[in-house]
């Protein structure tokens, strides 16, 4: 079976943006921190580099959908981004329902292992790594949503 190629997984925020990378054969995911957001030029400058130092083939994106099953206000911002980094990349981008991985990564941390700061980046880290082990695992019929 030929490798699939890296995916880099997104856990997109106002603040931080939470990184997780597969291996090339695209069937583990494991964190890859953070890019403290400075600015969509910025961000996608720093992502462009990653995706071409890390060998991406594609990304997913995390879309913020409520627990209802509805679109939240992030996700047209989500949305935005991935075009956004679709066309600074040049890499097929996909969307995929984030609803339960913030609180997954939430629980996933000991709160009295590290402090406030450092557990808010890696819960963005984590819900990045949770949002890619999804897309990984699904079953190859089922489509992420497009931009």
């Amino acid at each position: 079976m030929e490798p699939r190629g890296r995916v880099l997984g997104i856990d997109f925020g106002e603040r931080r943006i939470g990184l997780a990378i597969s291996d090339r054969a695209a069937r583990i995911a494991f964190p890859a921190g953070i890019v403290e957001s400075r600015g969509r030029e910025h961000d996608l400058a720093a992502l462009c580099q990653l995706a071409q130092e890390r060998e991406i083939a594609r990304i997913v994106v995390g879309l913020p959908i409520h627990l209802e099953g509805h679109e939240s206000r992030g996700s047209e911002a989500a949305r935005s981004f991935a075009r956004a980094l679709e066309g600074a990349t040049g890499l097929p981008v996909e969307l995929l329902d984030e609803r339960w991985t913030t609180r997954a990564a939430d629980r996933s941390l000991d709160e009295s292992k590290s402090g406030r700061r450092r557990r808010r980046e890696a819960v963005d880290s984590v819900a990045a790594t949770l949002l890619l082990r999804t897309f990984l695992e699904r079953p190859p019929q089922e489509e992420a949503h497009r931009r």
